[in-house]
């Protein structure tokens, strides 16, 4: 029973944010989605209805061969981490990378009904770190 009313306790502030949050083209939502193992990011214009870039922790794993370069992240307390946290920021990071050559350099955020706390907060630092204004 405290599962589902935890999730539903989610669901409620989600609304509660959705209701207020708007994405355009020119200002996209950035919506999160956290599940207990990942943590997934998307970049939403709510007028067209369409997905514009999409970013998450799996394709960091599997790009982790590649080497994806790390930019100011050296110099944030979050990237020296390891773990959870640590990935959300580097999400952060690569989402703002996919919407700079986009040309999207504003965003409203969507915290999806999570408390502003932890791997979302890392996102965020992530993506403002790699050039996006909330």
């Amino acid at each position: 029973m405290k599962i589902k009313n935890k999730i539903e306790k989610r669901l409620r502030r989600h609304k509660r944010v959705r209701g207020n949050v708007l994405g355009t083209a020119k200002r996209p939502r950035l919506c999160v989605f956290r599940s207990n193992k990942h943590i997934y990011a998307q970049l939403i214009d709510d007028q067209k209805k369409k997905t514009l870039a999409a970013a998450g922790d799996l394709e960091l794993k599997s790009k982790s061969k590649k080497k994806i370069p790390s930019g100011k992240s050296s110099k944030s307390k979050v990237a020296e981490k390891k773990g959870k946290v640590a990935q959300a920021y580097r999400v952060g990071e690569l989402i703002a990378r996919k919407a700079i050559k986009k040309n999207i350099k504003g965003v409203v955020f969507d915290r999806g009904g999570y408390k502003y706390h932890g791997r979302v907060k890392a996102l965020a630092e992530g993506a403002r770190e790699g050039g996006l204004k909330f």
